[in-house]
C-alpha cells in the first residue's frame, strides 16, 4: 500500500490499447493504459489522493469550513474529511463549536486540542497532508534540523522535537498507523540524542501511555550521569521516583562498590535549589552557612541558570563566590548550561565576568555549537523588522561566536572622539541620543545592554525620549535649585558611566546595530553647525535633507510614545505627547 501510494498518476499508463464492456468496444488514449502491476484501484486512489491535496494547497479549492489556529495562524480545514479519517474530530465536530457566532467558520485552537505538548505549523501541515493524501510529505528542513552546519541531524534537539510534536497530533488525534511510525523513529533518536534531549520524548511517551517508548527512554536516564536536581525538576515524580529507585538497585548489584549518594547531603542540596526556585538568595546564603556547603558543592550556579529568572542568577553572581569554570555532572560548565538556556542576558553576564566561550564541555561542544544544535533554521533566519523586537536564537549565537572572535583590540575602541571627551555635556549629549536612537531601533539590543549596565535606573528615558516624557522627570538636563554643584557633578558622572557602559556593551555585543548607529548619527544627522559649509546649493541640499531626516525622526518618537500611552499603560499629559511648534531636537554629530 504504502509503495502504490508513492506512485505519481504519469507512471500508471503505457501504450494505447483497447477496453471492452457489455456496450462495446472503446478506445482508450495512449496515457490511459496502466504499466504491468499496477492496478486500477491503485490508479483511482492515486487519483484521489492528488485531487484531495488540491484542496490544501490550492486557493482556488478554498472550500473549508473549519479553522484550526496553529501557532497564531489560521488553518483551513474540511470537517467531513477530518471527521471520516479521525474518532477525535469525528467526535470533536459533532459536539459543535459555541465561539462561533454570525455564520462565521468554527475556530478551535490547537492548544486546546492538544494539551499535553505542543505542534507546530508545519508538523501539523505534514499531519494535516498525510489525512488528505495518505502520504507524508518529507519533513521541512526549516523546522527538523538545527543550523549547525557539521550536525548530522539525526539525533539534534529539533529533529526530536519535529517528531514529538507529529507524535503529539498522531496520539491525539487518534490516527494508530502513524503513532506506530514515530515511535519507530523516536525509538531510533534515544541511542544517539543526548541525555537532556531524550527528556522531551520520555515526556510524549508518558502522556500517551506508551510503554516501550517510555521503558527505554528510562532506562537511558537511569543509566546517565544526569543529576538527581534536574530529574526531579524536569520529570513527573512517578518517573523521577522510579529512575532513583532503579540507580539505587543499580549501584547495589555493581561490582565495583559504587558509594550510594548520601541521603542527608542530597537533602540539604534540594532544599538549596528549592531556595532558589522560591527567588529567595538570602535564604540560600542562610542554608549554606548552616551546612557548610558552598555554592560550588550544590551547583547553585548550574541549578539557577537553569531554571530560575536571570535576576536571580545576576544575584548569585552577585555573591561572587561561585566558580565559573566548575563542571556539572555532565562535563558543562554554566556557560555551557546558558548556552542551553539560551538567554542573552545570562550569556553577557557570564561572558563579562569571564567565561571562556571557547572551552568544550566533555561531548566536544562548546558554548556556541550547544547553542547551534538547539536552534532551528526557521528560528535563526526569523526576519525583524527594523524597531522590533529580535529573536533571542539569533542573539545568542551571535554573541557567543562574536566573543569568541572578539581580539584585544576591539575591546579598547573608543566610544567617544576626543573632542567630544572634552566636555562632559557633549558627553551626555552624545551618549543621552544614541542610547535613544537605539533604543528606537534595536530595542530588545538595547534593552540588553541597558539592563547589563543598570542604566534604566540611573535614567529611564534618555535623550530624544527624555524630552518627552511625563513632566520630564527622567531628563538629565532637569535642574534641583537646592542640588549644590559637586552633588550634580556626581549624578552626572554617574549617569555618564551608565550610558558608558551600555554603548561599550553594545559595541562589544552588538557590533552590527552600533555600526548601523554609527552610520545614523555620522551621515544621518549632521548638526546644525555644519549645515552652512559648502557651496550655497551644497548647503540648500543638506538643510533640505535635515529637515526631513528631523521631522522623520520626531514623527518616530511620537508614534513610539503613542503606542506607551495606550490604555494600560503610564500615560503622560497631552502637552508633552504631542508635537510644539518651535521645539527642536538637536543629536551631537560624532567626529
Amino acid at each position: 500500500m504504502e509503495n502504490a501510494n508513492e506512485m505519481t498518476a504519469s507512471s500508471c499508463f503505457a501504450s494505447s490499447s483497447y477496453l471492452s464492456n457489455e456496450s462495446g468496444i472503446h478506445h482508450v488514449a495512449a496515457s490511459n493504459v496502466p504499466e504491468p502491476g499496477v492496478t486500477l484501484e491503485n490508479l483511482s486512489l492515486n487519483k484521489l489522493s492528488g485531487n484531495l491535496e488540491r484542496l490544501l494547497h490550492d486557493k482556488e479549492y478554498d472550500y473549508s469550513d473549519a479553522d484550526i489556529v496553529v501557532e497564531g495562524t489560521p488553518v483551513g480545514v474540511h470537517r467531513c474529511v477530518l471527521a471520516a479519517r479521525s474518532q477525535f474530530f469525528h467526535e470533536l465536530f459533532k459536539k459543535g463549536n459555541n465561539n462561533s457566532t454570525n455564520g462565521e467558520k468554527p475556530r478551535y485552537l490547537m492548544s486546546d486540542l492538544v494539551p499535553h505538548g505542543g505542534v507546530g505549523y508545519e508538523a501539523f501541515q505534514v499531519f494535516l497532508h498525510y489525512l488528505y493524501t495518505g502520504k507524508l510529505k518529507p519533513s521541512p528542513p526549516e523546522v527538523s534540523r538545527c543550523v549547525d552546519d557539521v550536525c548530522a541531524h539525526d539525533a539534534c534537539r529539533p529533529a526530536i522535537n519535529y517528531v514529538v510534536e507529529l507524535m503529539c497530533a498522531s496520539a491525539t488525534f487518534q490516527m494508530k498507523e502513524l503513532v506506530l511510525l514515530f515511535q519507530r523513529r523516536l525509538l531510533n533518536f534515544i541511542e544517539k540524542a543526548l541525555v537532556e534531549d531524550v527528556i522531551p520524548i520520555l515526556m510524549a511517551a508518558f502522556h500517551y501511555q506508551l510503554d516501550q517508548l517510555l521503558s527505554h527512554c528510562i532506562e537511558k536516564l537511569v543509566k546517565s550521569d544526569l543529576d538527581s536536581g534536574c530529574i526531579d525538576k524536569e520529570l513527573p515524580d512517578e518517573i523521577s521516583s522510579k529512575i532513583k529507585l532503579l540507580r539505587r538497585k543499580s549501584l547495589q548489584e555493581a561490582e565495583s562498590g559504587a558509594e550510594e549518594v548520601d541521603p542527608i547531603l542530597e537533602k540539604r542540596l534540594g532544599r538549596i535549589h528549592k531556595a532558589l526556585d522560591s527567588d529567595d538568595v538570602k535564604l540560600v546564603e542562610l542554608l549554606l552557612s548552616e551546612s557548610n556547603l558552598t555554592l560550588d558543592d550544590a551547583h547553585a550556579l548550574h541549578y539557577a541558570i537553569a531554571y530560575c529568572d536571570p535576576k536571580i542568577v545576576m544575584e548569585v553572581l552577585s555573591l561572587g563566590s561561585a566558580d565559573l569554570n566548575l563542571r556539572n555532572s555532565r562535563g558543562y560548565s554554566v556557560l555551557h548550561v546558558a548556552a542551553r538556556r539560551k538567554e542573552p542576558s545570562i550569556l553577557m553576564a557570564l561572558l563579562t565576568r569571564g567565561a571562556d566561550a571557547s572551552e568544550t564541555a566533555s561531548d566536544g561542544q562548546n558554548a556556541v555549537s550547544i547553542c547551534r544544535r538547539l536552534t532551528r533554521p526557521k528560528d535563526y533566519n526569523e526576519k525583524t523588522k527594523q524597531g522590533q523586537e529580535s529573536n533571542k536564537d539569533r542573539i545568542c549565537i551571535d554573541v557567543l561566536e562574536r566573543e569568541m572572535r572578539r581580539t584585544s583590540l576591539s575591546e579598547n575602541v573608543s566610544i567617544l572622539s576626543p573632542s567630544v571627551a572634552d566636555d562632559l555635556n557633549m558627553k551626555l549629549d552624545y551618549l543621552e541620543n544614541r542610547v535613544a536612537f537605539a533604543r528606537l531601533l534595536f530595542p530588545a539590543e538595547a534593552r540588553l545592554a541597558m539592563d547589563f549596565a543598570n542604566a534604566n535606573s540611573t535614567s529611564m528615558n534618555t535623550g530624544l525620549l527624555a524630552s518627552k516624557s511625563k513632566g520630564s522627570s527622567g531628563s538629565l538636563r532637569e535642574v534641583d535649585l537646592n542640588e549644590s554643584p559637586a552633588v550634580q557633578a556626581v549624578r552626572l558622572q554617574s549617569t555618564l558611566h551608565a550610558l558608558r557602559k551600555t554603548v561599550e556593551t553594545g559595541r562589544r555585543y552588538f557590533p552590527h546595530c552600533s555600526e548601523v548607529l554609527d552610520k545614523f548619527l555620522d551621515d544621518d544627522m549632521p548638526d546644525a553647525i555644519f549645515l552652512d559649509k559648502g557651496t550655497p546649493e551644497e548647503q540648500k541640499t543638506k538643510k533640505r535633507r535635515f529637515m526631513e531626516l528631523k521631522d522623520g525622526v520626531q514623527k518616530a518618537f511620537y508614534k513610539d510614545m503613542e503606542n506607551n500611552n495606550r490604555p494600560g499603560r503610564t500615560s503622560s499629559s497631552s502637552s508633552s505627547s504631542s508635537p510644539k511648534s518651535g521645539v527642536t531636537y538637536k543629536v551631537r554629530r560624532k567626529y
